[in-house]
Order: structure tokens, then C-alpha cells, then sequence
């Protein structure tokens, strides 16, 4: 798959986030299996899931913007490298929460 095809909502994950999916699909979506990985109770697991989820709507609900698409397409084209975008993307919504 080339980068220019990987979901939006994918590249404005951090490495934490994508491994604790990549446990999830492994582990057929237990979240009981998770918490046993990680040390930590189910509640805990559970916060962590709806974060995510929460993380991931809020992505979707912004990736139309005019601004985090051209950031991307400067990713996409190697003018600037994904770290960098994932950086310039989350200050702006950041700001953009403030006001």
C-alpha cells in the first residue's frame, strides 16, 4: 500500500495507538485479552478503546478541512515528513478547540 493510499485516520495515529489496534485485531477483540497484556483492569482497556474511537472521529470530522488537506498533500509529496505533519495537524486542531 503506498502512503498516499493509508486512511486519513491512520496517519493521525501515534505508534502507541497503532500497536494497541494491532493487539486488538491479534487478540480477535478482547478487550479481557488486552487488559491481561497490558497489566491494567478491563475498565481500563475500555477508556483507552473509547479514546481512541473518540480520537478517530474527531480526525474523520476534521480531514475536509482545507488546511489539514494541503499539510497532508505536502506529506504525500515529501515536501515535509509524516512526523512533521502529524505535529503541524495536531497544534492546529488544538488551536482550532480554543476558539
Amino acid at each position: 500500500m503506498d502512503i498516499k493510499d493509508v486512511p486519513n485516520w491512520i496517519l493521525s495515529l501515534d505508534e502507541e495507538d497503532v500497536e494497541f489496534i494491532k493487539k486488538f485485531v491479534m487478540n480477535s477483540g478482547s478487550l479481557k485479552e488486552i487488559a491481561k497484556i497490558y497489566g491494567v483492569s478491563y475498565p481500563t482497556v475500555r477508556i483507552k478503546l473509547d479514546r481512541l474511537i473518540e480520537k478517530i472521529k474527531l480526525n474523520d470530522a476534521t480531514d475536509n478541512e482545507d488546511f489539514i488537506k494541503f499539510i497532508k498533500q505536502l506529506s504525500i509529496d515529501d515536501r515535509i515528513n509524516l512526523e512533521e505533519a502529524k505535529l503541524i495537524i495536531e497544534k492546529y486542531k488544538k488551536e482550532k478547540e480554543r476558539l
